[in-house]
């Protein structure tokens, strides 16, 4: 996900992050003792665009002490193996107003970028495009690299451009961005077809047939149970959390969580206040109308603007998300749909806020010891880490397998009456 980045003055009027409680010396070597085991897997982080936006597609300087730039990055080297990272997939995500040709050009420029990226830290990253292949890098003490594409948009209408995308190394699709698409509704626009057109159906089957895992954060509810259904695969939603918790429309209804058992899906709980806490959503939305008041009361005034939001922000401070909040999500995750069908997917580098403790990758430790304070098992504790992304990887890869007498779809899109 990629959100508004917010302003100077709003980062300065925050509150800061209270430290959540320290790790005992017990609980890091028992969560070091998992995480050796089993790799960490998250589904989901955002630094290829943030280097594209901040820094011209340049992937040096990034070994460590990237959050102390003028322009900060919650990723680096250094942070990633704090965090005891086992697996990242790298979203090349582009913005859903690019379409068509274009579309896919750009998104080959993010798997470049990805790439190089890393190519140049070979001590610390290492591409991956199977389960086995991340399960050999992680003992290899790097973190394996994976990477998805956030929106079907992305590949421009086209079979053969899913295809070829697939063929550089994408291993999942988000169906939708923040917008619809010409065959798939998203959770953030207007319903258009009612879930997945006939054309969308295909795209998911042609992606069970290459192997690649369908991804359902950012789509409606109507769009996901289509998706669950016509799937001959696990499906995963690579940053969500859940509805019932909080009512934001990127996140997981209960009736949604209760179709992953039969399918094997997971979701992959991610960390913006703004999808965990309502409160957070609540400031965030009375922000943005006190915003449009100003820009209409004061046009043509913008140093008035700056200074009357700045007010705004200084006697309305943004609540404060704990690291508990996230364990909550994970917790009725678990409690619709059990223990098998939840994972991490932190988002970092595409949110504009952060969870206390959370906010950069060398975080995941702390989720890990609140945990284990609430009485999880070991056993448990590998399958969020990645025992659930392994399992839905190989299930993708199983699919794919017994589709291998199935010829390419050829299907076209219709074109617009």
């Amino acid at each position: 996900m990629k959100t508004i980045v917010l302003g100077a003055a709003l980062l300065l009027s925050m509150p800061a992050l209270a430290a959540p409680p320290p790790i005992d010396a017990a609980t890091a070597r028992r969560i070091d003792r998992i995480l050796k085991a089993t790799p960490l897997i998250d589904g989901h982080n955002d630094l290829p665009w943030e280097l594209r936006e901040k820094y011209d597609s340049s992937v040096e300087g990034l070994a460590s002490g990237t959050d102390r730039r003028a322009k900060p990055l919650m990723t680096d080297m250094a942070r990633l193996h704090a965090g005891r990272v086992g697996a990242q997939f790298w979203s090349v995500y582009i913005p859903a107003e690019v379409t068509g040709d274009a579309a896919i050009r750009t998104t080959i420029e993010q798997i470049d970028l990805t790439k190089r990226m890393i190519a140049a830290y070979p001590n610390d990253l290492a591409l991956a495009l199977t389960a086995d292949d991340i399960v050999r890098i992680h003992r290899s003490r790097r973190v394996a690299s994976l990477m998805g594409i956030e929106g079907g948009h992305q590949i421009g209408n086209s079979l053969p451009g899913l295809r070829a995308l697939y063929a550089l190394g994408a291993r999942y699709m988000t169906l939708t961005h923040f917008k619809n698409n010409d065959w798939a509704d998203s959770a953030t626009d207007d319903p258009a077809h009612n879930g997945l057109t006939p054309f969308g159906k295909t795209v998911v089957r042609e992606m069970n047939r290459l192997g690649m895992l369908v991804d359902l954060s950012h789509v409606s509810p109507k769009t996901m149970l289509d998706a669950i259904e016509v799937s001959r695969a696990p499906v995963i939603f690579s940053h969500s959390d859940a509805r019932a918790l909080s009512d934001h429309p990127r996140n997981v209804p209960d009736e949604v969580l209760r179709r992953l058992p039969a399918n094997g899906g997971v979701v992959m709980v991610n960390f913006y206040p703004g999808h965990l806490s309502p409160a957070y959503r609540a400031w965030s939305a009375d922000r943005a109308a006190e915003d449009a008041r100003q820009k209409a009361l004061l046009v043509g005034q913008p140093e008035k603007r700056e200074a009357s939001l700045k007010a705004w922000d200084a006697a309305h401070s943004a609540p404060i998300a704990a690291v508990s909040l996230v364990a909550d999500h994970i917790e009725h995750v678990v409690q619709i749909a059990g223990h098998d069908h939840v994972g991490i997917g932190g988002d970092l580098d595409g949110v504009e806020a952060a969870v206390e403790g959370l906010g950069g990758v060398d975080g995941y430790p702390l989720l890990f010891a609140e945990l284990i304070r609430r009485g999880w098992s070991d056993a448990n504790l590998a399958k969020l880490a990645g025992g659930n992304l392994l399992r839905a990887l190989r299930g993708a890869e199983a699919t794919a397998a017994a589709m291998h007498a199935v010829p390419p779809a050829m299907d076209r899109l219709p074109a617009a009456p």
